[in-house]
């Protein structure tokens, strides 16, 4: 279990696990319950204590953030009824994140890089690196312990119409094969409008890559309530990036008119998922990074993507900074997973929108550049907002 704390002013009684790092670069966690801790605590040391802490709002909506992973457990929001379901899939357990077979990433937030980069080198000003490869031949996620695996430090936050967590980690210079010793902020706020928004912020001093993204897979009827393709989806995209069979960009930007990856009006998501297709082929159905349209928006907040579920009547808009959205469909989800409600997580059964750089970009000169310098900061953001509709 998850030691609590509520983002109110409440008192709570939380369970402290205790947490060690082993040999053989694999990390292996214990968890012993140790204390009763005051809700004024906010500072957590690196693998210390996990806490599992919850931010609700004036509405009623909650969402739950653990600082192992900075993952994100849970979100509540309405349907057009008035009635509360959590909309992301992920366990009641912090064992479960750990221990999960096939590695899905549930909730986390992913990097130094999110996505793939090919054979995991990559080279910068003539000097070239070796990343771990965790995914076939390539890097992926950050690598064999990425930010999803790791403690991050924490302090609560707060405003005139929201509550907030930032979480922060210090990546050392040469964690997974990266440069540079990275210092990461990454803000959760939830605003009274039931927006969470995601804010990131990091600097470096060393020349190196950086692509952090979201990874939550939702289900806007419920978690585990079976598959998404039935939700509609729009992509503010006319271009994507295909990718080879090991899912790595081919460095080509097509447009999407005439192929079954065009969303940029919306349509169910399983309309067209088993049309005869190699990309569809390649990524099992959908797993591709999409061009956001931003002509004439600058590098401002632009909608990337709105999905409406039509039985529950819940819609969500993405807004971001980010150049590309990776639209993931639950590919590999199998049925074996086993989620909050103890229903199965089936083939499909939850999409993630993972606002982002393009894949492979530190090996792809026409993708827009990911390479972030001593000097300047790594700022975006990216916001999650909930409504109905009849």
């Amino acid at each position: 279990m998850f030691a609590t704390r509520e983002c109110v002013q409440e008192s709570q009684v939380m369970d402290l696990f205790k947490v060690f790092a082993a040999v053989s670069a694999m990390l292996f966690m214990a968890f012993v319950d140790c204390a009763i801790v005051n809700a004024d605590q906010t500072k957590v040391e690196d693998f210390d204590s996990i806490q599992l802490y919850t931010l609700r709002n004036s509405s009623g909506m909650t969402v739950k953030v653990t600082n192992y992973g900075a993952i994100i457990t849970s979100i509540m929001v309405p349907d057009r009824d008035g009635k509360f379901a959590d909309v992301v899939l992920g366990y009641h357990h912090v064992e479960d994140y750990m221990n999960a077979v096939d590695k899905p990433y549930f909730g986390a937030i992913v990097g130094r890089y999110g996505n793939r980069i090919a054979f995991g080198k990559f080279s910068i000003d003539g000097q070239d690196y070796k990343l771990a490869v965790n995914n076939n031949e390539n890097h992926l996620h950050g690598g064999v312990i990425g930010f999803d695996k790791v403690v991050w430090k924490t302090a609560l936050i707060q405003g005139d119409d929201w509550t907030g967590l930032e979480l922060t980690y210090l990546a050392k210079d040469k964690e997974e094969g990266y440069p540079g010793n990275l210092d990461i902020s990454v803000k959760y706020i939830l605003t009274n409008k039931n927006e969470l928004k995601v804010e990131y912020l990091a600097t470096t001093d060393k020349a190196t890559p950086v692509n952090l993204t979201q990874h939550s897979y939702f289900n806007l009827k419920g978690e585990g309530e079976g598959t998404i393709l039935d939700h509609e989806l729009m992509l503010s995209a006319k271009r994507y990036t295909p990718v080879n069979s090991s899912l790595i960009p081919t460095g080509e930007m097509p447009v999407v008119k005439g192929t079954p990856f065009d969303f940029t009006a919306a349509k169910s998501i399983g309309r067209d998922i088993q049309v005869e297709n190699e990309q569809l082929a390649f990524g099992l159905g959908y797993d591709h990074n999409f061009i956001i349209d931003r002509i004439g928006e600058g590098d401002g907040m632009v909608l990337a993507a709105r999905v409406y579920e039509p039985t529950s009547g819940r819609v969500m808009e993405v807004h971001t900074q980010e150049p590309g959205i990776q639209f993931y469909c639950g590919n590999f989800l199998d049925g074996r997973l086993k989620g909050k409600s103890g229903k199965p997580y089936v083939n499909r059964g939850g999409f993630c929108l993972e606002t982002q750089h393009y894949p492979d970009s530190p090996n792809q000169s026409n993708f827009p550049s990911c390479i972030l310098k001593p000097g300047a900061e790594y700022r975006t953001a990216t916001s999650y907002s909930f409504s109905t509709s009849k």
